[in-house]
């Protein structure tokens, strides 16, 4: 779902961090703001004034976006689902929970918590309005505090829409879970609405860009498109869960690995190694002790003029949680793991010395097999 990542901060253990595309986003709804909505609301303020009210909104849609998903976190945590962070990007924001909820009213309270932090804040902005009406507050200042309460209710009533994975959807996920008694079954059906709903942001959008609203069109689309692909990686994320569920690293795992010795040179590495077998880790072994491994990250740190004399012992990865993973772990632990690290390969450890490597290629083919054989 994202690009490159940046930690902004952590909050009560959670980290918080924004994809690359939320800057892109910030600058067009600050434009948005600046340009065409607060003149429009209130007429006759300089173009910087204008600017600032609109960094100013900018920056409350930015908190409120926060305070939203951790909400979500913190029920979720309080039931047991561990939450990695929460990252903003252009179409929103998203609490990165490790797994599914594990009971109904788990889902259902988590998923309730966002948009009643969202209604909370709405409410909020529209008393600290009020008073600061009555105060004499600078009616520039009341306008964005007045956006802020009308964006909180919006992300409040359209997170509420019944289609997973909105919060809404996941609601009806849960009550559908509840009665049920089949988390998979209940995904499905929500997912279902999801892809409904996705479609007709779809066309909404299509609609205003033919009317000549190109922009708030694509915005349109994009969120549809956004939310029809969620739906879907949901629904096979479960799967995934179901179907790897008790299978080990052990069974999987390739034993017989390429491997590199420490002192031969980064040239070698390129020319032998990356380019013949096109891997992107390789484990680094020195008389049968793992001591790292390499890969091209790691060769791009070197100049390529010094290839030939730098050696891979010097700039090998250390081993260690982002790279190695034990021999009985479970597979779907080897996943979350590589999605963590933004890796396609895990060293495989026993007893401090190398097993093999897990492959991500090689897990997906499983997958791959057991949806089509079992699914």
């Amino acid at each position: 779902m994202f690009g490159k990542r940046i930690t902004l901060f952590t909050v009560l253990g959670i980290r918080i961090g924004i994809d690359m595309s939320w800057a892109f986003l910030a600058l067009l709804v600050a434009w948005s703001l600046a340009q065409g909505f607060f003149p429009a609301v209130y007429e006759g303020l300089p173009v910087l004034a204008y600017w600032w009210m609109g960094l100013a909104g900018v920056l409350g849609l930015f908190i409120s976006l926060i305070i939203h998903e951790l909400m979500h976190s913190l029920v979720a945590r309080a039931f047991g689902t561990p939450v990695r962070g929460i990252t903003l990007f252009a179409l929103g924001g998203v609490a990165e929970m490790e797994e599914e909820p594990a009971t109904p009213l788990g889902e259902l309270l988590m998923a309730l918590a966002g948009p009643l932090a969202s209604a909370v804040l709405a409410l909020l902005f529209h008393l600290l309005g009020l008073a600061g009406s009555s105060l004499g507050l600078p009616e520039p200042l009341l306008v964005v505090i007045s956006y802020l309460a009308a964006i909180n209710i919006l992300l409040a009533v359209f997170n509420m829409v019944p289609a997973f994975p909105l919060d809404g959807g996941r609601v009806l996920r849960a009550i559908l879970w509840k009665s049920l008694g089949d988390l998979e079954r209940a995904t499905r059906i929500a997912a279902t609405g999801g892809n409904l709903f996705g479609w007709l942001l779809i066309a909404v959008g299509i609609l205003n860009a033919i009317q000549g609203n190109f922009v708030g069109g694509l915005w349109w689309a994009l969120i549809g498109f956004f939310v029809r692909a969620a739906a879907g990686g949901s629904l096979r994320q479960l799967q995934a869960r179901r179907l790897l569920k008790g299978l080990t690293v052990r069974r999987y795992m390739t034993a017989t690995p390429i491997t590199v010795a420490p002192g031969i040179s980064v040239a070698e590495l390129v020319e032998d190694h990356i380019y013949h077998h096109h891997f992107d880790l390789f484990p680094v072994v020195d008389h049968g002790r793992l001591v790292g491994c390499v890969g091209a990250r790691e060769a791009r740190t070197v100049p390529r003029k010094d290839w030939d004399r730098v050696r891979v012992g010097e700039i090998a990865a250390p081993p260690g949680p982002g790279n190695t993973i034990g021999a009985d772990a479970a597979l779907l632990e080897a996943l979350a793991a590589m999605q963590k690290a933004g890796a396609s390969r895990l060293m495989v450890v026993e007893d401090g010395q190398l097993a093999g490597v897990v492959v991500l290629k090689d897990l997906l083919e499983l997958l791959a097999l057991k949806l089509d054989l079992e699914g």
